[in-house]
C-alpha cells in the first residue's frame, strides 16, 4: 500500500507539493483565527476548593483570582497612618469590584507585624483567572505608591506579582524555532504539520472546548515528531541512493520501510496524548483530543509532502547538503563509529547494561522524590518591587501564608463566630479574620479569611488543609482559596495519573506487538519508556527541587518542588518522542533479522543504521530546549531542562546502551510470538525459543 502511494506521489509530486502549500497557507490563516477561540478555564469540577471558589465568585464577584498583597512599612506605628486605607482603595479601584482586607478595614492585628512597623492588605481582583488574564499589576502598583502617605514605604507583591517578576511567559515557546540548526527539510515538514494542525484544531473548537495549552503543545510536539519523521525518511532515502537505487525506487523503499515506522510511531505518540482523557479535568481532556491531531498531521506530512519534495530533489539532496555535514553519511553506517559501537555492545552486553542500569537507577531514585507543587514565594527568583515586598514580609516576621490565604465560604445564613472559633483552634492556622461589609457578607453568605502558618505551596500545607477540612465538617462552611485549589489540582492530576500510564502502556504494547511481531520487545519498550520518564523527572528533581547547580547556572535556588504542570507536559512530549526512537531502532533490527536470521547481527546492524539518526534528532531538540531554559521564569527553566535532558538521556543511555545490550542478552526471545496471538494480530508468529 505504501509502495503504491509512493509511486503516485512521485508521478504527481508537483500537485502534492502545491496542495500542501495551499493547505499550509490556509493553516497560517487558521492559526490567527483559532487564537480567538481557545478555552482558557482551568476548572477542576467536583473538587471542594474549586467549587467553593466558584460559588464565592458567583456570590461576591471575587474568589477565583490570587490576591495581590500590598505591604506597608514605616519607622513608627504603621496602624496610626489612617491614610493607608485610601491608598488600598485606590489600588483596588484599578480592577473595579476588587475585595480588600486590612487592619484599617477590620481592626484586626492579624495584618500587622509584631513590632508594629509593617502591615499588609489583601486585594482580591474580580473575575475568573484565564491563561491570558491581566490583573493590571503595574497600574495597581502605580496607584498604590502614588496614594500612600508620606513616610510610608509601599510595595506590591503576591503570587501573580512574584511570577511576573520572575517569568517571561509560555509565549517564549514560539521563539524556539529561531534557535534550531538550519535543517531545512525537517523544518519545512514541521512548519507544514504545525500550521495544518491549527486548521483541524480550529474546526475542533466548534465541536468542543479546546484548551489554550494545546497551542503550545502543537508547537512542541509538532516540532519534535515532524523533525524525527523527516530525518528518518531522509536517512533511509540516502541509504537507498547509496545502494545504487534510482530515485523512484529509493522513494518506494523509503516509504515501504521508513514510512511504516513513521505510521507506527505516530500512532504511539497519539496514544500517549489521547490517554489524557482519563484525567477528570476538562482542559486536560481537551489537550488529549487536540493533541491527537498533532502526530496525525505530522505523519501525513512525512508520507506525502516529504516524498514529493525528495522526488523533486532526487540525487541533488546530497549535492545541496540540506543537512549539516555532521549528519551526512559517508559509506555504510556499519563501517563507521556506530558500527564499531554496536559490535562492542554485542561483545560486552553485561558491562554495557550494568553501566546503563546504574545511571538509570540513580536518576529514577531522585525521580520518585518528585514533589509536584507551585514554587514557594521565597524560592521565586527575580528582582523589583514584588521581590522587595516579599522580603519585607519575611523580615517583619509575617507568615508567608498571606500570599495564598484561605477563604472560607460560610453559606445558608450560618453563624460566623463559631466558624472563626473552629479555625482559630486549628493547628497550622496563624490568624483568622471575619471582615464585614458587602464585599465579605451578603444575604446569608459570608467569607472568613484565614492565614496559614506556612507558604501555600509548602509541602506542609496539605496537612493544614486536611485539618481545616476536619474542623469544618458538619458546618455550612467550605474551605476555598488558591492554596487548597492548588492541592485539588495536584490530586486530580496525579491521583489519576496511574490510570493514564496504565492505559498508555496497554495500548502501546498492543500496537507494538503487531508492529514488531513479538511479545518481549513491546514489553521491554514500555518498561524502558517509563524508566526513561522517571529518569527525566529525576534530572529536574536533582537540579531544581534539590538545587544542585540550579542557582549557579540558572540563578534559581532549590525550589523543594516541581511546578505541577511540568511533569505532565514532559510526559506528553517525552513518551511520544522516546517511543519514536524505539520504533525507529527496533523496526530496522526486525528488518535485519528477517534478512539474516541472526539476532546479534540484526541488533548490531539496526543500531549502526539508526544510531546517528536518533542522536541527531535528539541533539537538534536538545539544543532548542536548552536555549529555552535560558529564558526568565522558574517554570520555563524547569520545563526546558526537563525536555532537553530527558530527550538526550533517552537517545543515549536508553537507546544506545540499554536497548541493544538487553536485546543481546535476551537473544532469540526477542522475536517470540505464540501462533495463537499471531493469528489474532494477523501476523506471522514464532512458536517457541530458537537459537539465533
Amino acid at each position: 500500500m505504501l509502495g503504491r502511494l509512493a509511486h503516485v506521489i512521485v508521478r504527481r509530486r508537483r500537485l502534492v507539493i502545491g496542495i500542501w502549500v495551499a493547505l499550509t497557507l490556509f493553516g497560517a490563516f487558521s492559526a490567527s483565527q483559532v487564537s480567538k477561540r481557545w478555552f482558557q478555564s482551568f476548572s477542576i469540577p467536583g473538587y471542594s476548593a474549586y467549587e467553593a471558589n466558584k460559588r464565592t465568585l458567583e456570590t461576591f464577584g471575587t474568589g477565583m483570582q490570587a490576591p495581590l498583597v500590598a505591604v506597608f512599612h514605616t519607622k513608627g506605628d504603621v496602624t496610626k497612618d489612617a491614610g493607608i486605607q485610601q491608598a488600598v482603595d485606590k489600588a483596588a479601584a484599578v480592577n473595579p469590584g476588587s475585595r480588600t482586607s486590612s487592619y484599617w478595614s477590620t481592626g484586626s492585628k492579624a495584618y500587622v507585624s509584631a513590632d508594629g512597623h509593617t502591615a499588609f492588605a489583601e486585594i482580591y481582583p474580580p473575575g475568573s483567572p484565564k491563561f491570558s488574564s491581566d490583573t493590571h499589576i503595574k497600574q495597581v502598583r502605580a496607584a498604590l505608591t502614588s496614594a500612600v502617605p508620606a513616610g510610608v514605604t509601599a510595595n506590591l507583591t503576591g503570587r501573580d506579582a512574584l511570577e511576573e517578576a520572575s517569568s517571561g511567559g509560555l509565549i517564549i515557546l514560539f521563539f524556539v524555532f529561531g534557535t534550531l540548526p538550519a535543517v531545512l527539510m525537517p523544518i519545512v515538514v514541521a512548519i507544514a504539520a504545525i500550521l495544518n494542525t491549527y486548521s483541524l484544531v480550529w474546526a475542533l473548537t466548534y465541536v468542543t472546548n479546546v484548551s489554550i495549552i494545546v497551542e503550545f503543545l502543537i508547537a512542541l510536539v509538532g516540532l519534535g515528531v515532524a523533525i524525527d519523521y523527516a530525518l528518518l525518511m531522509i536517512f533511509r532515502f540516502r541509504d537507498e541512493l547509496r545502494e545504487g537505487e534510482d530515485v523512484e525506487t529509493a522513494i518506494v523503499e523509503t516509504m515501504t520501510h521508513a514510512g511504516r515506522s513513521v505510521i507506527v510511531s505516530g500512532t504511539t505518540v497519539a496514544v500517549g496524548l489521547v490517554s489524557m482523557i482519563v484525567l477528570p479535568l476538562p482542559f486536560i481532556r481537551s489537550i488529549g483530543l487536540g493533541g491527537l491531531l498533532i502526530p496525525a498531521v505530522s505523519v501525513l506530512a512525512a508520507i506525502t509532502l516529504l516524498p514529493a519534495v525528495l522526488a523533486v530533489l532526487g540525487e541533488r539532496i546530497n549535492s545541496l547538503r540540506v543537512l549539516p555535514k555532521r549528519l551526512v553519511d559517508r559509506g555504510h553506517p556499519e563501517d563507521g563509529p556506530w558500527g564499531r559501537w554496536a559490535r562492542f555492545v554485542m561483545r560486552r552486553p553485561i558491562p554495557v547494561a550494568a553501566v546503563g542500569l546504574a545511571i538509570v537507577g540513580v536518576l529514577v531514585f531522585y525521580g520518585v522524590q518528585l514533589n509536584p507543587s507551585e514554587a514557594q514565594a521565597k524560592d521565586l527568583p527575580g528582582s523589583g518591587d514584588a521581590i522587595v515586598g516579599r522580603d519585607a514580609l519575611t523580615a517583619a516576621g509575617i507568615t508567608p501564608g498571606v500570599i495564598k490565604p484561605f477563604n472560607v465560604l460560610v453559606e445558608h445564613g450560618a453563624a460566623v463566630p463559631p466558624i472563626v472559633a473552629k479555625l482559630r483552634a486549628t493547628s497550622g492556622v496563624s490568624a483568622v479574620v471575619a471582615p464585614t461589609g458587602p464585599a465579605w457578607r451578603t444575604g446569608g453568605d459570608a467569607i472568613v479569611e484565614a492565614f496559614p502558618s506556612v507558604d501555600g505551596s509548602s509541602k506542609h500545607i496539605q496537612s493544614i488543609v486536611t485539618r481545616v477540612h476536619r474542623s469544618l465538617n458538619g458546618t455550612e462552611a467550605t474551605l476555598g482559596g488558591i492554596a487548597p485549589a492548588d492541592r485539588d489540582f495536584v490530586h486530580a492530576v496525579y491521583g489519576n495519573f496511574p490510570y493514564v500510564l496504565g492505559l498508555v502502556v496497554l495500548l502501546t504494547v498492543i500496537l507494538l506487538m503487531r508492529a514488531f511481531r513479538s511479545i518481549v520487545l513491546p514489553l521491554k519498550a514500555a518498561i524502558l519508556n517509563l524508566i526513561s520518564l522517571g529518569a527525566a523527572f529525576g534530572i529536574i528533581v536533582f537540579i531544581f527541587q534539590l538545587g544542585h547547580g540550579s542557582n549557579a547556572i540558572w540563578g534559581v535556588p532549590a525550589t523543594q518542588s516541581i511546578i505541577p504542570w511540568i511533569p505532565l507536559m514532559i510526559f506528553a512530549f517525552l513518551f511520544g518522542l522516546s517511543m519514536d526512537y524505539e520504533v525507529f531502532m527496533i523496526t530496522r533490527m526486525r528488518e535485519a533479522y528477517d534478512e539474516t536470521g541472526d539476532t546479534p547481527t540484526a541488533i548490531a546492524l539496526g543500531l549502526a543504521r539508526t544510531g546517528k539518526l536518533v542522536t541527531s534528532a535528539a541533539l537538534i531538540l536538545m539544543f532548542a530546549f536548552f536555549v529555552l531554559s535560558m529564558s526568565p521564569g522558574t517554570d520555563i527553566k524547569q520545563f526546558g531542562i526537563g525536555l532537553a535532558a530527558g530527550i538526550i538521556f533517552d537517545a543515549t543511555v536508553i537507546r544506545a546502551l540499554l536497548v541493544p545490550a538487553l536485546m543481546r542478552l535476551m537473544g532469540s526471545w526477542n522475536w517470540w510470538l505464540p501462533p495463537s496471538l499471531a493469528r489474532v494480530l494477523r501476523v506471522e508468529g514464532r512458536p517457541s525459543y530458537e537459537a539465533g
